[in-house]
């Protein structure tokens, strides 16, 4: 990948923020002509810089209530199913964001859920039913303070 110059930078802070921007208001943000800016946005995307589009949308305005961050482990013995496992979380509508990670757990998920009701039946008679799930331990998330965010194109040491 191509080091980003503050034009780049400008593009994706740019887009970040408002993912269907158009061409004449990315150049006047940058100071670029439109051709130029279409070419820099093309080539960010071809470059993995830009992996999509999306709208943001209201978890509550769709009836979904409760967000849980939930912390899963696999059975020692099944680590040879790891890849079963995985394929069985992309599977799961309730299954928002998922992470391998460090420490006493396996996995990190975000789940959304219509109601703490749906939250547990969704746990335990789904999810702690995917062959090699040992257990999972959940956090209901009370209230979002600062919601996903741009990524911070400029950081100390980077």
């Amino acid at each position: 990948m191509e080091k980003l110059d503050r034009y780049d930078k400008i593009l994706l802070d740019v887009l970040q923020r408002d993912g269907r921007a158009s061409n004449v208001e990315l150049s006047e943000a940058a100071n670029l002509s439109p051709p130029q800016c279409y070419r820099r946005v093309r080539r960010l995307e071809a470059e993995g810089y830009i992996r999509g589009y999306a709208a943001q949308v209201d978890p509550a305005a769709l009836g979904l209530g409760v967000v849980a961050f939930v912390y899963l482990n696999l059975h020692r013995d099944q680590f040879k199913q790891v890849r079963k496992v995985e394929q069985a979380i992309r599977q799961f509508p309730e299954i928002i964001e998922c992470y391998t990670i460090s420490g006493d757990f396996d996995y990190l998920l975000k789940v959304v859920a219509a109601d703490l009701k749906s939250l547990s039946g969704f746990l335990t008679d789904r999810l702690m039913q995917v062959p090699g799930v040992a257990g999972v331990r959940s956090t209901v998330c009370l209230e979002e303070i600062k919601p996903a965010a741009s990524l911070p194109l400029d950081m100390p040491g980077r």
